[in-house]
C-alpha cells in the first residue's frame, strides 16, 4: 500500500511539474499582441519635431546597406558614421554575434562592434534593417523580437537617439514581380510583421522608416516612362556581375547614390533637393554620378516619396 501510494504521489507530482513548466513555458513565450492598424497610425499622425542633423550615425545590417552608400551619406550630411555588416545578416544573426562574412564585410575603417557601439552615447541616430529574403526573415530570425532588441540597447545607450528601420527590396528576379514585392510587402511584411510587433512591445517607443524600396520603385517606373534623362531601364541602377550582367540585388553608385538621398532626407527632414550630385565612394575613388539634370529630377523624387509616407516622420508637402 505504502509503495502504492508513493508512486501515486510520484506521478502527480510529475505531472504537476509538467503542468507547471508547461505554463511557465507559454507565459515566457508569450507575444505582446501587435499594434493595430489604427494605433499604428496614431503614432506617426503628427510629424515628429525637426531634428539637428546628426552628428553620428550608425548603420546594422548587410550589402543593401553597404559601405559606399553610408560614406556617401556622410559627405550629404558632413558628418561621422560606423557600421557593423554581413553577408546577408538578420538582426537575430547580429545579436547572437552569428554575422555571415562578417571578417570580409567589416574590414574598413568604419567598423565598431555594434553592442559596444549601441551601449554608448556616440549616436544620433542608429539605422536598422532586416535581412532578405524577408518572409523566410520573419519565419525564422523572429525579426520583430530583435528589432525590438537593438532598439531597446540603442535607447539604453542614448535615450535621445532616433532609430529608423530602413525598408528594402528583393530580388529583380523574384517570381512574384519586384515592383510587385515593394508594393505590397510594405504594408504586408514591413509594417505589419516587424514594425506593429516590434513597437508593441516594452520600451521600444516609435521607430522611423526609411523607404528605400519606395524610393527604388518609383525611381524605376520614372526611368522605365522615359522621363530621367539618360537612364532608361532598371538595371541602370544595379551593378554588374563578374560576367558582365546584371546583378539582381545589389546597387551600383547609381543607385546607392539614390538611398542615400533617402536616408538624408529622413534622419534631417531637410530636402536633398540641390544637394551636391559628385560623391567619392568609401574607397576616396570618384564615384560614377548621374548627370545635373538626372540628379535633380531624382532628388525631387526622392523628397516627394518621403513627404507622402507617414511614418518616415517628415512633415508632409501640402
Amino acid at each position: 500500500m505504502g509503495s502504492r501510494i508513493g508512486w501515486t504521489l510520484l506521478v502527480a507530482a510529475t505531472l504537476f511539474g509538467a503542468v507547471w513548466f508547461g505554463v511557465v513555458w507559454a507565459l515566457a513565450k508569450r507575444e505582446d499582441p501587435p499594434l493595430s492598424p489604427l494605433a499604428f497610425a496614431k503614432l506617426y499622425a503628427m510629424p515628429s519635431p525637426m531634428p539637428e542633423i546628426p552628428s553620428h550615425v550608425y548603420h546594422l545590417g548587410h550589402s543593401l546597406v553597404g559601405r559606399d552608400m553610408p560614406a556617401m551619406l556622410s559627405q550629404l550630411m558632413a558628418n561621422r558614421h560606423a557600421s557593423q555588416l554581413g553577408w546577408g545578416a538578420s538582426l537575430m544573426n547580429h545579436w547572437q554575434s552569428k554575422v555571415p562574412g562578417f571578417a570580409e564585410e567589416n574590414a574598413h575603417p568604419n567598423h565598431r562592434p555594434a553592442r559596444q557601439a549601441l551601449e554608448s552615447t556616440d549616436y544620433d541616430a542608429v539605422v536598422l534593417t532586416e535581412m532578405v529574403e524577408l518572409r523566410d526573415a520573419i519565419r525564422w530570425h523572429d525579426s520583430a523580437g530583435f528589432l525590438a532588441k537593438w532598439v531597446r540597447l540603442a535607447r539604453n545607450g542614448n535615450p535621445n537617439a532616433r532609430i529608423y528601420l530602413y525598408e528594402t527590396w528583393h530580388r529583380l528576379d523574384d517570381p512574384q514581380g519586384w515592383l510587385d514585392r515593394i508594393d505590397t510587402d510594405l504594408a504586408a511584411l514591413w509594417e505589419s510583421q516587424l514594425l506593429h510587433r516590434a513597437m508593441a512591445q516594452p520600451n521600444v517607443g516609435t521607430i522611423y522608416v526609411i523607404p528605400g524600396g519606395q524610393i527604388m520603385a518609383a525611381a524605376v517606373r520614372e526611368i522605365e516612362a522615359g522621363r530621367i534623362p539618360g537612364l532608361s531601364n532598371r538595371s541602370d541602377l544595379f551593378a554588374k556581375t563578374a560576367d558582365g550582367g546584371t546583378d539582381p540585388i545589389h546597387l551600383n553608385d547609381l543607385g546607392a547614390y539614390m538611398i542615400a538621398l533617402a536616408h538624408y532626407g529622413v534622419l534631417t527632414h531637410r530636402s536633398p533637393v540641390g544637394l551636391p550630385h559628385q560623391l567619392v565612394r568609401a574607397d576616396g575613388n570618384t564615384a560614377t554620378a548621374f548627370s545635373a539634370d538626372a540628379a535633380r529630377a531624382l532628388q525631387q523624387l526622392v523628397w516627394q516619396v518621403i513627404t507622402r509616407y507617414p511614418a518616415t516622420g517628415v512633415a508632409q508637402e501640402r
